[in-house]
């Protein structure tokens, strides 16, 4: 008896940091293991199991009733614009402007707010307008005359200016095409002749706006983020909130594809700062296919003669190709249009042949060619896709397109067969910030007002498991971090949240929020502080 006593308090001894039981924790393990309780240490999961097993096995200072909601991993948005969305925040939000004369109202009642010397705007959709055509600079030009005003189209591929900013380009007239330099309207590549003379905002308030995202990510049980696209001195900016443990989300950082990054990836290889991991390049295919400048492989149905742009040459995707393989980094390909997805599904075959688990990414594959959808799977081409597109594009879409490529369009289960995994992400500030919009649109076709009515496109659903793991699990495939998060199983981080709502394969609730976020153990999200 006193040996049979002995040992039982030896195991109810087991001291670890952190208990949570009463619980639905849902493991994402390849059997869907839903289990009642965990005990964490260090960070680290020591083991998940029956309740009873726990409480009697484990004890800590800090025990989480749970109160039977359901607890998954933290989501990953595996394609977010941080930066972007802290420029929008910081300057002029122009998302839902039904007209030129709402965006210039809402450009005054900011300066008169603010008082800044320049304007930089984000959020223009004409496609919401009812002419669907993209404004050109006299509205602001004759509202604006003295102060520079810059407004980014919603997917930020198009950049509209007025003639103050304008004159400041003017001695480098030689460097603009004509089109743009009358109309102010600059299309992808043709922006970085306007951002050249643009005023920016200090990397203080950058700093001071990624916290507030960091929080608002948390607050939707968010954990992890691939950002698309970093500068230098963006990963210079991460690289000191992150020393300075300020930011502790977990971020996989793409670099833009340009010569001064290639050079950083050089000289230092793979990149790990704490939670700060830089092993990828982010390359430029074609635009977007709101502002016509996804590159098709006939004209838009739209617009007669015209069929997209391709940002970068078949020589340039080689040599970033042969790049990314000499400094072992992963390429993700921006591709848009079904000719700019086959390009870069051909160009990919390198990698295959020289690593079939090379997890080389296509951002968005947004219209795929059915004749070229089975290269995804034969070249092992990871399809990284943000489900809201679909419910924000279904309006317009096929006006882009014409009904006959819509069959390739969105198609995001018959990437999943080719393939067997996805990496889900929003594509925020483009869309909204809210993974459970990301859930709706793949499981069920509709945004957070039900439209439209029955789904869009619907053959090409999602089921929730196989969305839910696009959230958690496979983004750490595509990350080259699937031993580290995703899970919540034995040796994997603590990192979870605490679902508000229940979500079934029926009901995603677009209003759903976390109740408490963990990262590595540590609670870095409380509902009733929020």
């Amino acid at each position: 008896m006193l040996l049979f006593l002995a040992t039982a308090s030896c195991m109810k001894g087991v001291k670890v940091d952190l208990v949570v039981y009463n619980a639905k924790i849902h493991c994402m393990d390849d059997q869907n293991t839903i289990e009642d309780a965990m005990a964490i240490r260090d960070g680290i999961i020591v083991e998940v199991g029956p309740e009873r097993q726990i409480l009697n096995k484990y004890h800590a200072d800090q025990e989480v009733d749970a109160k039977q909601k359901d607890i998954y991993p933290g989501f990953t948005d595996a394609h977010t614009h941080m930066f972007s969305l802290a420029k929008q925040n910081l300057g002029v939000d122009l998302t839902d402007c039904k007209s030129m004369e709402e965006v210039v109202n809402r450009i005054k009642a900011y300066l008169k707010q603010k008082k800044r010397t320049f304007v930089i705007g984000r959020g223009l959709d004409q496609t919401r307008w009812k002419d669907d055509q993209m404004p050109t600079k006299e509205i602001i030009s004759k509202a604006f005359p003295t102060i520079p005003v810059a407004l980014y189209r919603i997917d930020g591929h198009a950049l509209l200016v007025n003639e103050a900013l304008l004159t400041t380009i003017r001695p480098c007239k030689t460097l603009v095409l004509d089109g743009p330099f009358e109309t102010g309207l600059f299309i992808d590549n043709e922006m970085s002749i306007p951002e050249a003379k643009m005023l920016d905002f200090s990397e203080k308030e950058y700093a001071e706006e990624l916290l507030k995202i960091q929080k608002k990510l948390y607050a939707f049980g968010v954990t992890g983020v691939h950002e698309a696209g970093l500068l230098r001195w963006q990963v210079a900016l991460l690289k000191h909130m992150v020393e300075q443990d300020k930011l502790s989300l977990d971020i996989y950082a793409m670099l833009t594809a340009n010569e001064e990054n290639y050079l950083y990836a050089k000289k230092h290889g793979h990149m790990v700062y704490k939670n700060l991991s830089i092993r990828s390049f982010k390359l430029y295919m074609d635009g977007a296919l709101g502002s016509r400048g996804a590159l098709l492989k006939a004209p838009y149905a739209d617009m007669k003669g015209f069929s997209g742009q391709q940002l970068t040459s078949s020589e340039g995707l080689s040599l970033w190709i042969e790049r990314s393989l000499a400094l072992d980094y992963q390429l993700n390909t921006h591709a848009i249009g079904d000719q700019g997805n086959q390009l870069v599904l051909n160009g990919y075959k390198r990698a295959f042949e020289q690593n079939p688990d090379h997890r080389w990414r296509i951002e968005h594959a947004q219209v795929v060619d059915p004749s070229d959808m089975y290269l995804f799977g034969t070249y092992a081409v990871f399809p990284s896709v943000q489900p809201t597109h679909a419910t924000s594009d279904h309006d317009w879409a096929e006006r882009r397109l014409g009904k006959e490529r819509l069959k390739g369009a969105y198609a995001y289960q018959s990437l999943y067969n080719q393939f067997g995994m996805l990496a889900l992400g929003t594509d925020f500030p483009v869309e909204q910030i809210n993974p459970f919009l990301t859930l709706r649109a793949a499981v069920l076709r509709v945004n957070s007002e039900n439209k439209p009515l029955n789904g869009y496109l619907v053959k090409e659903a999602l089921d929730l498991n196989t969305a839910l793991k696009g959230m958690t699990i496979w983004p750490q495939f595509a990350a080259f971090s699937e031993t580290k998060r995703g899970m919540l199983i034995q040796g994997m981080e603590a990192t979870f949240f605490i679902c508000e709502k229940p979500i079934t394969q029926n009901s995603i609730p677009a209003n759903n929020l976390s109740l408490a976020t963990y990262v590595r153990g540590m609670l870095r999200f409380d509902s009733a502080e929020y």
